[in-house]
């Protein structure tokens, strides 16, 4: 699974598959499904590319339709779209910026309606921009920081909570970030840390409905954020991304989409509240 990355740079995020250097992996052709989320409906934000994408082709070739809310990659979309129809599953492509809500209402709404309900939220859209001087960050990029990794889940939750029920399931993507910190990430990290706050008081708030609510926390893992995040600043730090894990390298997305696949399916029945930390190895408590 370990791959060779050269230094590279995208100018633009949260960045596009097609230009990576090599392509990321995003399932498995072993990968077996077994009808773990037959007949579910799932809403993916950020679902177009990285690990949002992984798990939207896991979510399909488990038996899920599944609804892809991205930002402007409309390429990167209708590669993720052939790929779920692929699996034999529905797909609905809706474009737009997750800070605002009502975008995220009229994505929900779009989404109950092409697909005929909604039963697994996963948060994923993010931004992520690189500083190494606290001072260096402007209130115009601490703010999109706030507007999409923070708000962008309040308001995309709050929105699918009226048409979620019993043995449902939110997911948040978090990072590890949130548990250990990054000297270059001060923003991203803080938002990070929020979405974990939200969900373990949100999964408490929702337990007697039956309503799940989990984060999957991952390391470092190949995705166009990546060279989109830190190719501007340093394009050898993409190349060096996730040497210093115990596993010695990156991740791939495929290696995430079956965490999404657990914590969206009866399999987790009874987890709420927690974190999946799929990291390459870093222990951290939390």
């Amino acid at each position: 699974m370990a791959i060779t990355i050269p230094p590279q740079s995208q100018d633009h995020q949260p960045g596009v598959e097609g230009k990576m250097k090599p392509l990321a992996i995003h399932i498995r052709p072993d990968y077996k499904g077994s009808g773990k989320l037959n007949g579910k409906k799932a809403l993916i934000t950020g679902g177009d590319s990285g690990i949002g994408r992984a798990a939207a082709l896991h979510f399909a070739r488990e038996g899920a339709d599944v609804a892809i809310v991205y930002l402007e990659e409309h390429e990167d979309a209708k590669e993720t779209a052939r790929l779920i129809e692929a699996e034999g599953r529905k797909v609905v492509l809706i474009p737009g910026d997750v800070s605002s809500s009502t975008f995220c209402n009229e994505a929900v709404e779009k989404t109950v309606s092409q697909l005929g309900g909604l039963d697994v939220l996963v948060n994923n859209a993010g931004v992520q921009y690189v500083s190494n001087d606290l001072t260096d960050i402007t209130d115009e990029v601490w703010q999109r920081h706030m507007d999409v990794n923070i708000n962008g889940y309040f308001y995309m939750t709050r929105a699918a909570l009226k048409h979620l029920k019993a043995g449902a399931s939110i997911i948040s993507t978090s990072s590890i970030n949130a548990f250990a910190g990054n000297k270059s990430l001060v923003a991203y990290t803080t938002t990070k840390a929020a979405e974990m706050g939200f969900t373990r008081a949100l999964a408490l708030q929702l337990a007697e409905k039956k309503i799940r609510v989990n984060a999957v926390a991952p390391g470092p893992i190949w995705t166009p954020l990546q060279p989109a995040s830190w190719g501007p600043v340093d394009p050898q730090a993409v190349a060096d991304m996730g040497k210093s894990t115990p596993m010695g390298r990156i991740g791939e997305p495929s290696e995430m989409g079956p965490a999404y696949v657990y914590l969206a399916s009866e399999d987790s029945s009874y987890v709420t509240g927690q974190t999946l930390h799929v990291n390459g190895g870093m222990i951290i408590n939390g």
